[in-house]
């Protein structure tokens, strides 16, 4: 990790002991694991310029200090001119399997309904979810609107089992308030991915609480709207994992629309 984040974080942190640069996520410049003499940090530095990147570091530590004993503990943000930075504790855990027979699928959903449980903080009370409206239309936009606090990115990567068998959702830097239907239908979208019918991917959503809280006409229509975001991405982009993504999609739009 660059030596400027090091000097940056040194105030908040405490004396750096050892830093192990970690991968993956999408958007953030730097990330890794950090001993120091308070305890071992995950630290996410994004460059401090303006745009998508930064807006989402933004928002994920503004989020980061409310979300209780959903994600690792926030420890703290700081910037300069070239680097915007957060700290949170480090978790000893594993990526989640979503896999049909995983064993993970109670603690997936279990996860995400202690997500649904949390509440609105005050600084997320203004946020008015946009993301899909360009796939929508005029009469599908409002109802993709809603007061449900939102991770709607939630996959294998972004909810981690510690050792005693806990859930962990991490990675928020995409949070939003929007329909209680959209981050079950990320969800769906995900186990399909992962080799579920859509029958056996309804059949775990609708185990969480915040799928009852949305009506068969917005299922219906987020369905279909997020499988046109989903076409939009592959095409974009042109990687097979977003292809596959978006054939995900439309495999649980087509079963939510018979």
């Amino acid at each position: 990790m660059d030596e400027q984040i090091l000097r940056l974080i040194t105030p908040h942190a405490g004396k750096i002991q050892a830093v192990k640069p970690t991968t993956g996520g999408h958007g953030a410049a730097m990330t890794a694991l950090v001993e120091t003499e308070q305890g071992r940090l995950f630290v996410k530095a994004t460059p401090n310029r303006a745009g998508g990147n930064l807006d989402a570091a933004r928002r994920e530590a503004a989020i980061g200090p409310h979300l209780g004993d959903v994600a690792p503990a926030f420890r703290f943000q700081v910037e300069d001119g070239d680097w915007f930075v957060v700290g949170a504790d480090a978790l000893d855990a594993r990526a989640s399997d979503f896999t049909p027979e995983s064993e993970d699928l109670p603690t997936i959903i279990d996860a995400v309904d202690r997500v649904s449980s949390l509440g609105v903080p005050d600084v997320a009370a203004r946020w008015v979810e946009t993301r899909w409206d360009r796939f929508a239309t005029e009469r599908e936009k409002p109802l993709l609107r809603g007061r449900a606090l939102t991770h709607a990115d939630v996959h294998g990567r972004n909810v981690l089992i510690d050792g005693v068998g806990r859930g962990w959702v991490v990675d928020w830097d995409w949070p939003t308030l929007a329909s209680s239907v959209v981050m079950p239908t990320s969800l769906a979208v995900q186990l399909v991915s992962a080799g579920h019918s859509p029958e056996s991917a309804q059949a775990w959503v609708a185990k969480t609480r915040v799928w009852g809280a949305a009506s068969s006409e917005e299922r219906r229509m987020f369905a279909a709207v997020n499988a046109r975001m989903h076409d939009w991405l592959a095409e974009l982009r042109g990687e097979e994992w977003l292809h596959a993504m978006a054939k995900a999609a439309h495999a649980w739009s087509e079963h939510m629309n018979r």
